[in-house]
């Protein structure tokens, strides 16, 4: 029978559960411990794992189709309510690649969306994907052309 001080008491984790609930070896669990890739804690002599630490170490790496999840999902807290706008400053605010005044005459800078978490505030910045790609093949473009001309000049 749970009281409700065990609901607020952190989950720890000896190495043994560690390494069942991340469905991986323990050799491992201890590789990622000496490469600083998990965090641990010492009690005395033991070793103990939090379930957030054991959570944190898992990577997402949404598909194309999940991006909108993404959009929708605060990384901070996982609250689904994001609410969307823009960032401004001055005027509005850009995305400026490196170098664009390089790359093309034409306007370089890639606007920005903006979505705030109702619950923490933490704010995400999503660029036009599309315009920093038609500015990366410009760029290359730019340099082939470049390159030719210096081949034909030598």
């Amino acid at each position: 029978m749970s009281t409700p001080a065990d609901v607020s008491s952190p989950q720890w984790f000896s190495i043994k559960e560690a390494a069942e609930y991340l469905s991986i070896s323990e050799p491992t669990l201890y590789r990622w411990m000496q490469d600083g890739k998990i965090t641990y804690r010492k009690v005395g002599d033991s070793t103990r794992f939090l379930k957030e630490d054991l959570d944190s170490v898992v990577e997402v790496h949404p598909s194309a189709k999940e991006l909108v999840k993404v959009e929708l999902t605060c990384p901070a807290c996982n609250h689904d309510e994001m609410v969307e706008g823009r960032m401004e400053s001055t005027g509005r605010s850009y995305f400026v690649p490196k170098k664009t005044k390089f790359w093309t005459l034409k306007d370089s800078n890639v606007e920005t969306r903006a979505r705030m978490c109702s619950r923490c505030g933490y704010l995400m910045l999503f660029g036009d994907v599309a315009k920093l790609e038609a500015l990366i093949e410009h760029k290359e473009k730019m340099e082939a052309a470049e390159t030719a001309k210096k081949g034909k000049s030598d």
